[in-house]
């Protein structure tokens, strides 16, 4: 269906409470989200929760509490955050509902009797921080390659599934879609990797070892591996198995959004589970880069994360939103500082965009008692930028460059002020040059429009408050993305609600 667009973020494991990784990568799907329904698609927006697994269960025991008790407690908090965040998912889906369950099942069930998932002996090392098997050949210590914790040797039967079996096709199937792993940098790493032959996936654990996780079907002395659970929620929670007509209608996903350090298991794992089900993979897998404080990587054992109900609480949800999308390409690593974020607040939000919204109200209200007077053309001084706006806008998003996004919005803002400063309004006022003055009034509130229009998938709660302000009578979610391109939509009479500035300067 060309009409409709699914959106799916990583499932979080909610072994601690959400950080900035976590809300950074939801910004940025709710972003596209937003914007793909102004386009006039219909979104199926998916995130959730990854609630089973060892380090769920040591968690657990380490707080006197059972698993079920412990995730019942860790995952409100990130429905919570979502909607401080603004974040308009259409499913929120934990991997503990049995939809979820069902989905697993059948999905182990149709493989095993593939020949795809077989039983062996494995012997080696396991990392449990990262839930994740090491043979000998990939060490030179007992430490894990990955998180730099201490490894645990094991020796126990479990159940394989086939990667290697598939691994020239998907070797294939990526140089044939280019689009499938972004950014570019992400997708060479990919074929580099699968240069060599891969190990099969380990999709077991014994019930002996782990009983908090989804039974293997052929097997009840077997829980499944968390990494295998958790990837199938993207197929469950649209009905894979339980509801063909809603899966045929939303798969394949068009953008899975990933935290770079989870690429492999969504360009290899994934992909290659899916085609051994006979179902096409998703369009694309996007992998954005880490948020550093100073040289390192944040992690709970450093001390260092970001906490975002921290930030938003001292500074506003949009204006956080607005710093993540707009400081760094996505894509890339990120440095998170406050004097950074209070920069951007004053700079963008509060002299720009704020300063922008604010003068334009008082000169309204002060020249035509805050009614928007009759339509007139746009000046030229904004032609050339209006024609470029929509397709500027498109082609970014196309890419998930946000940041580009806003730089294109703001050459607008930045555009309009200049204007008002050239225009001397003041001059009209006093000549009493009514009609010059009514025109140039018009040109503002409708340059206001298109920006609150254009801001709306950044920051939906500043883009409501100023559109509530311009009287307009049309909900903003129901606008479309082609009144960008329209002039004079702006009603004459109308009268504006003025109010304080939205974005105060942070001293």
């Amino acid at each position: 269906m060309d009409d409709k667009f699914y959106l799916t973020t990583p499932l979080y494991y909610v072994n601690a409470a959400p950080h900035i990784g976590h809300s950074y990568t939801n910004i940025a799907a709710d972003c596209l989200a937003r914007f793909m329904r102004l386009k006039g698609k219909e979104v199926y927006f998916l995130t959730g929760t990854d609630e089973h697994g060892q380090k769920i269960f040591r968690v657990a025991q380490e707080e006197g509490l059972s698993p079920r008790e412990f995730v019942d407690k860790i995952a409100p908090r990130f429905v919570n955050l979502w909607g401080r965040l603004s974040i308009s998912y259409n499913d929120f889906i934990r991997t503990t509902e049995e939809r979820h369950k069902k989905t697993v099942q059948y999905v182990l069930q149709i493989l095993y009797e593939k020949g795809d998932i077989y039983l062996a002996e494995y012997q080696g090392w396991y990392c449990t921080p990262c839930e994740t098997f090491w043979t000998a050949t990939q060490l030179t210590s007992a430490i894990c390659p990955d998180c730099k914790r201490p490894l645990e040797e094991l020796r126990e039967k479990n159940y394989f599934f086939r990667l290697e079996k598939y691994r020239s096709w998907l070797i294939r199937f990526i140089e044939n879609h280019v689009d499938f792993i972004k950014p570019l940098t992400r997708r060479n790493e990919i074929l580099k990797f699968l240069e060599s032959p891969l190990t099969d996936l380990c999709i077991s654990r014994p019930k002996t070892r782990l009983e908090w996780g989804i039974p293997i079907p052929f097997n009840a002395d077997y829980v499944t591996y968390v990494w295998f659970d958790a990837l199938v929620n993207y197929i469950s929670a649209v009905g894979f198995g339980q509801d063909e007509g809603k899966f045929k209608k939303f798969w394949p996903a068009d953008v899975h959004i990933v935290g770079k350090d989870i690429l492999r298991q969504h360009t290899i794992y994934w992909p290659i589970i899916l085609h051994a089900l006979g179902i096409e993979p998703p369009k694309t897998v996007f992998a954005h880069g880490w948020w550093m404080m100073g040289e390192g990587k944040m992690s709970k054992s450093r001390g260092n994360i970001v906490d975002p109900e921290e930030v938003v609480s001292n500074y506003g949800a949009d204006a956080y939103r607005y710093f993540l999308l707009r400081e760094i390409p996505f894509g890339l690593d990120g440095n998170f500082s406050e004097s950074a974020l209070i920069n951007r607040i004053n700079s963008d939000l509060a002299n720009d965009l704020g300063n922008l919204y604010f003068r334009t109200f008082g000169m309204l209200e002060k020249y035509f008692s805050g009614k928007i007077p009759e339509v007139s053309s746009p000046h030229k001084v904004f032609k050339e930028k209006l024609a470029r706006l929509p397709q500027e806008l498109v082609e970014a998003m196309e890419n998930l460059n946000f940041q580009e996004m806003l730089i294109s919005i703001w050459e607008l803002v930045k555009l309009t002020n200049k204007f008002i400063e050239d225009s001397h309004p003041w001059e009209l006022a006093k000549a009493k040059k009514n009609t010059e003055l009514a025109s140039f009034m018009y040109n503002l509130m409708e340059i206001l429009r298109i920006v609150t229009i254009s801001i709306f998938p950044f920051m939906p709660n500043s883009a409501q408050k100023f559109w509530q302000q311009q009287g307009q009578e049309k909900k903003l979610e129901e606008v479309t993305f082609s009144e960008l391109s329209q002039w004079g939509l702006s009603s004459p009479g109308t009268k504006i609600e003025k109010s304080e500035p939205l974005f105060p300067r942070i001293a």
